[in-house]
């Protein structure tokens, strides 16, 4: 179980040691959540390539008195063209090892909005530790070692040869120069500097210039559903945070039982998340609008029988990630996830900088004519799902967020459930066994609502339960594809709590 973690001025909790520490440092300079928030993920883009990095996106939330949301998602290039895709047989987009899942990478445009309207220290100082940590070099974490073993054989991953063991060396000089060009020259260094032209050229036409010149983050009105007393955020479409919302919504007008350790909740939060998410694939798309009206969470919600499970259908009318969060001692809370998507993501590398490129274009539909069709300028439906929660007065409650690609909702569904309807402790609602609905790859659950199983870690008394409700069970090992969810919550005498998920084995939450 992880412990949770107490501070008075100050908290950052991430899936690895060296980031959270570099979040800390920002804090104890006169930083603010923000620095400490970008000062993390840049490290995280060094260490943790196999969930993040400078070729992923970014969506980020932020409590300063109000709260806002930031969309760094990028878009397709101008060379983005479905009816090539479908000419050459593909019925869906490639998930690995092809350009055109590679959308123009957001984070770097995320890091300088986030740090523009909020950071309070230089961005050289900021992207510091990073920096030290590309060049010099940093250890290798458990997590990282299978995906880094198939990376090494891959073009531009030669980073990554040689690293056979928890702890080798590994050093990511490229990065290290990519870093250092955002901190002299901004977004130029990066999306017009080396890594943009290494970009534009692996493209061979899948991208411009000019798609490198536009910026890929927007400030955007975030999405709230009241759900236990409490007003609950998350990012809007491209997003689906709103899966998570529609499900809060539904579960907080559902007769949910005394404990989690009951089968009857793993059934009723289950059939929640099916209610708001069996029709996700025709609905999600960047353009996507009511999703959370009163009168479509009541619809939903009386889909849900406590006596069996829900057949869904189509409707009548369709990975690897890191999450982070900081409180700064002013209250500013940052709830930012950021993603290559799958692993490392898609197994293409920048030649230049040897930075690896998401495969978020995995979102797209070849179906034509649909609203998230692959096109130019279109961003691809995302499974982030930032997450942050405030009281009734608008005072900041809790960032929280985890990876876990469609099963990033659910995820989330449990530990929020667990820390407002139970009042359970970080430590505990974060540590504790979970259940989810199980796919493929990780981004295909609601390609066949009907047939995914409930997938239920270890160390839960679940099972009989949910099979004898009509649920396809799966039993999985804990840790095993169930995510790694961190959060911060804040007390009313002004005590920061918080928990690392135990299952990122490397994960810190340090306060001050």
């Amino acid at each position: 179980m992880q412990n949770t973690r107490y501070a008075r001025s100050g908290m950052v909790c991430s899936v690895d040691h060296l980031a959270s520490a570099a979040g800390i440092a920002m804090l104890d300079r006169g930083g603010s959540a923000a620095d400490a928030a970008i000062a993390t993920n840049a490290v995280l883009t060094v260490t943790a390539p196999h969930m993040c990095g400078l070729g992923g996106d970014l969506f980020a939330l932020v409590h300063d008195g109000q709260v806002s949301a930031l969309n760094a998602s990028g878009r397709a290039g101008s060379g983005a063209d479905a009816g090539r895709l479908r000419a050459e047989g593909h019925t869906r987009m490639p998930h690995l090892h092809d350009i055109r899942s590679v959308p123009v990478p957001g984070c770097v445009d995320g890091w300088i909005a986030l740090h523009g309207r909020y950071g309070r220290l230089p961005l050289a100082d900021v992207l510091a530790p990073a920096i030290r940590l590309a060049k010099d070099g940093f250890p290798a974490s458990p997590l990282m070692l299978q995906g880094a073993k198939t990376a090494a054989t891959r073009p531009g991953g030669d980073d990554f040869a040689g690293v056979t063991a928890e702890g080798d060396l590994v050093r990511r000089p490229g990065v290290g120069r990519a870093l250092e060009a955002v901190a002299g020259s901004g977004r130029d260094g990066f999306y017009l500097g080396e890594f943009g032209q290494g970009l534009l050229e692996l493209g061979a036409g899948e991208y411009t210039t000019a798609d490198f010149e536009r910026v890929n983050a927007d400030w955007v009105d975030p999405l709230r559903v009241r759900a236990f007393g409490h007003d609950v955020w998350s990012a809007p479409p491209n997003s689906q945070g709103y899966l998570l919302l529609l499900a809060l919504g539904i579960a907080d007008g559902l007769d949910l039982p005394t404990g989690p350790a009951r089968s009857a909740w793993a059934h009723l939060l289950a059939e929640a998340a099916r209610a708001a998410g069996h029709d996700r694939l025709a609905v999600l798309h960047e353009d996507a609008k009511d999703l959370l009206g009163e009168h479509e969470i009541a619809r939903r919600r009386a889909l849900v029988d406590p006596r069996a499970r829900l057949k869904v259908s189509v409707p009548a009318a369709d990975g690897d990630t890191t999450y982070l969060c900081a409180v700064d001692g002013d209250g500013m809370g940052v709830s930012l996830i950021q993603s290559n998507a799958s692993g490392f993501g898609s197994m293409v590398f920048e030649p230049r900088t040897r930075i690896n490129l998401h495969n978020r274009g995995i979102g797209f539909s070849l179906t034509p004519g649909h609203p998230a069709e692959y096109a130019p300028g279109r961003r691809p439906p995302h499974t982030l799902t930032p997450a942050l929660i405030t009281r009734p007065d608008g005072s900041l409650r809790t960032v929280v967020g985890t990876m876990g690609g469609d099963a990033q909702p659910q995820i989330l569904l449990q530990v929020i459930t667990r820390l407002l309807r139970y009042g359970e402790a970080p430590g505990t609602a974060i540590s504790a066994p979970r259940w989810k609905l199980g796919g493929t790859t990780g981004f295909d659950t609601w390609d066949a609502p009907d047939e995914t199983a409930v997938e239920v870690e270890a160390g839960t008394a679940w099972s009989d339960g949910l099979a004898a409700l009509g649920h396809p069970v799966v039993e999985r090992p804990y840790g095993t594809g169930f995510g790694h969810a961190h959060l911060i919550d804040l007390r009313p005498d002004g005590t920061l709590a918080g928990a690392a998920d135990p299952r990122a084995m490397i994960g810190a939450a340090i306060g001050r």
